[in-house]
């Protein structure tokens, strides 16, 4: 692990109008710069859609699902779901036809959670912990309640996450590509907190950043960068062309002051880290 020393690129994160604020650095193979109390569990938020993304492509790979499996609405399957494209609203109640626009949905991942379960015969919370937590040994995450935003965990744990992205065995390598590729492609939609895009690209669970403009990840990111961030104030972008992925949780809600932060550091953490291996 690379010591923090002056300067660093996560100097500017002790200036953030928090309380509290973890966030590290990491390469495929080993933690590269971090800061604050990476092993302090807090609120993941919406972060917890990447785990359950997880979860429920591990179970298409056991054949437990099917993408194309009927789930949520008519005419929706289980990745309209994952992809924020089944027509269901925020909360539920559908607004269109399916794969006609990005509509951001807690409400389709509540399904996911229930078709999940339902399918595997264990309680959703068993099977992404048995899938996804526990070979990654993020053992300080709890994915429980509402599998769109319920899981409380670590800085140190979403790291361990990136890794699995940069470089996955919990996935099969085919799999992550198809699910950090444009899902549905040409769909336009509102990004929470970063307003209209066209198109607001996403993957199967995984947010792309593509061409979209503003966005919480900095400029100097690639297209290829993927990820989520949630109204905790947290997030796990994950850049391959980089060849790193960044964690962040904090203690303040999202805000302007996160649409400001955020880009900066990324900025900086590419610049700095960039094409490193260790």
């Amino acid at each position: 692990m690379r010591a923090v020393t002056e300067p660093s690129p996560l100097d500017g994160v002790g200036r953030w109008p928090v309380r509290t604020a973890a966030v590290g650095v990491t390469s495929a193979s080993a933690t590269l710069a971090a800061t604050g109390p990476l092993d302090l569990a807090l609120p993941l938020a919406s972060v917890t859609k990447l785990l359950t993304a997880m979860a429920v492509l591990v179970a298409v790979e056991e054949e437990t699902l099917g993408l194309d499996d009927p789930a949520g609405p008519e005419g929706s399957t289980v990745a309209h779901l994952l992809a924020h494209a089944s027509g269901l609203g925020l909360d539920g109640g559908r607004i269109t036809l399916p794969g006609r626009k990005r509509i951001y949905s807690n409400a389709g991942f509540g399904i996911l959670g229930e078709v999940l379960a339902a399918r595997a015969g264990i309680p959703f919370e068993a099977y992404a912990t048995e899938a996804v937590l526990e070979p990654l040994g993020m053992h300080a995450t709890r994915v429980s309640g509402h599998p769109g935003f319920g899981a409380v965990g670590t800085a140190g744990d979403l790291l361990a996450l990136g890794r699995e992205l940069l470089a996955p065995t919990v996935l099969s390598p085919a799999m992550l590509t198809r699910a950090r590729s444009v899902a549905f492609p040409g769909l336009d939609g509102v990004l929470p907190g970063f307003g209209r895009q066209h198109p607001n690209d996403w993957g199967l669970g995984f947010e792309l950043r593509d061409g979209k403009s503003p966005h919480w990840t900095g400029g100097r990111n690639s297209p290829a960068t993927f990820g989520h961030f949630g109204r905790s104030g947290t997030f796990l972008w994950v850049d391959p062309a980089a060849g790193l992925a960044c964690a962040c949780t904090t203690d303040r809600d999202f805000g302007p002051w996160a649409a400001e932060a955020w880009p900066v550091l990324s900025d900086e953490v590419v610049t700095t880290f960039g094409g490193r291996d260790s």
